[in-house]
């Protein structure tokens, strides 16, 4: 799917709205910090009001945390959840600053994950 066709089909938002800038150890960015979150946390829910969607997709831990409620992305990356209307399929963050792929078993979770995604769509 080339990038317009994604953006025409797919809404992307962010748990928070500015970013938090570089990682001290210099390796990603830095994560947010809980008032931060907070600060931000109307934006997204009135987003989720506003747009009502069917599928939602959260990308990393930080995003599952936020609206999912759970930490570990192997307790999650694979499975699907009901939420509210919608149906959610986390999914890892691409992010090269983390090496939860390079285990073979959590591709295999990624594995499931997509072909949830596609089952859903």
């Amino acid at each position: 799917m080339d990038e317009e066709r994604f953006y025409s089909t797919f809404y992307c938002s962010s748990v928070t709205r500015c970013y938090p800038g570089r990682h001290p150890s210099g390796r990603g960015d830095r994560p947010p910090r809980p008032r931060e979150l907070e600060l931000c946390r109307f934006w997204l829910d009135w987003e989720v009001r506003l747009l009502r969607p069917r599928l939602v997709v959260p990308v990393g831990g930080l995003a599952i945390r936020r609206v999912l409620g759970i930490s570990g992305l192997a307790s999650c990356i694979g499975s699907m959840f009901e939420l509210g209307d919608a149906v959610a399929v986390p999914l890892p963050h691409p992010s090269g600053a983390s090496g939860w792929l390079n285990w073979l078993e959590n591709r295999k979770r990624l594995e499931q994950a997509l072909a949830l995604l596609r089952a859903e769509l």
